[in-house]
């Protein structure tokens, strides 16, 4: 085999290339290019690449490899019955999960390559014919005018591509698991997949995606709605509960119940702070425990988080700093907040707390008011690559509030309708 390709080589060098990938002497995976730079950024991804004398083509073979993690249970998206396996930060692997999942010929990758110093594989992964043409068209465009350095993790490209850049609300949701992935692509969502990441984007997003997690479609229907809106009660009061209490306490004492309103009283008696500071002082330390079980190394992270909330908090109760109450409010709307689905979601909902808090201890329940139509404003006004963020309630469409929102119709029937979510509006 060598020989021969010796002796055609001789006759012009011209058609070396076509004679190597033809014969297939070095791996499958063989090209051609004419560009050097090409050629250039190929061999730095850890390539073949092979030049020929008086020849405008090279031979790039792909026996690049790295040293990876090995496919484990995904961190972030934790869930009790489904898939085990993750995202690792190989762009490669991370393709053939989701090929593995969905075996059609109209799923689409498409590679770019963004950072001029780190050169990082970008790919775009869509089902042709479900995918909305326009927002496809978009997407590509504003990859287009990425003009960066580098881009070492997918938070990078969420910032360049959002909308709305200065919202609180995430318009980009971040997903580690290739299952979600999949049932995402079948709905006429876009994928991208970040190469040295295990987590990947996916446009457009919505605001309801933060009640909705990939094991809500793995159980029954009821108990899977029953979930939901368990969610939607525990994003509320991970909000506002903290501020009811304040404009309860400060200006509307009336409201409270004689016996709940005599236990407060006896309850604050003594502390030398109002209750807005009281909050703000609970609110603070919580948010320091939470970083802190993060950072301290796994083995002792839980057992400081749990020890230092009980100890900080009888501590604060017995030096009569807070009140045993509002220890009980706090601690309430943080665990509140872990109930939705998304670490950087719930991350949101902990801070939209502190201008809701302020706002109702100077105006009361006129600035709680305020506050909360300001928040649905924001959220309607929102849009991710062109579709409402707020839908489908805004605009308002029946079908897909009545079979998957708040309530997940069974299986039977979700899949004889055809979903119209990423339609642009």
């Amino acid at each position: 085999k060598d020989f021969s390709i010796q002796q055609k080589a001789t006759d012009s060098n011209r058609k070396a290339p076509d004679i190597i990938v033809q014969s297939g002497l070095l791996s499958p995976t063989v090209t051609l290019t004419t560009d050097l730079n090409e050629a250039c950024n190929k061999l730095l991804a850890g390539d073949c690449v092979l030049f020929i004398e008086d020849c405008p083509e090279a031979v790039i073979n792909s026996i690049g490899g790295w040293e990876q993690r090995a496919i484990t249970d995904p961190i972030s998206d934790v869930e009790i019955r489904g898939a085990r396996d993750g995202f690792i930060e190989s762009v490669k692997t991370n393709m053939v999960m989701i090929r593995r999942r969905i075996r059609d010929i109209n799923l689409k990758f498409e590679s770019y390559s963004i950072g001029t110093r780190t050169q990082t594989e970008v790919v775009v992964s869509y089902i042709e014919g479900i995918v909305d043409a326009k927002i496809l068209e978009e997407l590509k465009n504003r990859l287009s005018k990425i003009d960066t350095d580098s881009i070492l993790e997918s938070g990078y490209l969420e910032e360049f591509l959002e909308d709305a850049k200065f919202s609180i609300f995430p318009q980009i949701l971040s997903i580690e698991r290739p299952d979600n992935a999949a049932a995402l692509l079948l709905e006429g969502r876009i994928i991208i997949l970040t190469d040295n990441t295990p987590f990947a984007l996916v446009v457009p997003s919505y605001f309801w995606d933060s009640i909705q997690a990939p094991g809500d479609y793995y159980t029954r229907f009821y108990i899977g709605s029953f979930v939901r809106i368990i969610r939607i009660f525990a994003l509320l009061l991970s909000i506002f509960l903290p501020s009811l209490y304040v404009m309860l306490v400060s200006f509307h004492h009336e409201m409270i119940p004689t016996p709940l309103a005599m236990k407060m009283a006896a309850g604050r008696e003594g502390i030398p702070f109002p209750a807005i500071l009281e909050a703000v002082i609970m609110e603070i330390m919580f948010e320091v425990l939470r970083e802190a079980g993060i950072r301290i190394p796994k083995p002792i992270g839980q057992a400081v988080s749990i020890v230092g909330a009980l100890v900080i908090g009888e501590s604060a109760v017995q030096a009569g700093i807070v009140s045993p109450i509002m220890v009980i409010v706090v601690s309430a709307a943080g665990i509140c907040s872990f109930a939705v689905p998304g670490y950087y979601v719930s991350m949101s909902l902990r801070l939209l707390r502190f201008p809701v808090l302020f706002l109702t201890s100077i105006f009361g329940n006129f600035g709680f008011i305020v506050a909360t139509m300001a928040i649905f404003m924001h959220l309607v006004s929102l849009r991710s690559f062109g579709v409402p963020y707020f839908s489908p309630y805004v605009p308002f469409r029946a079908g897909d509030v009545a079979y998957d929102l708040i309530i997940r119709a069974p299986w039977k029937i979700m899949s004889k309708k055809k979903r119209s979510k990423t339609n642009v509006t």
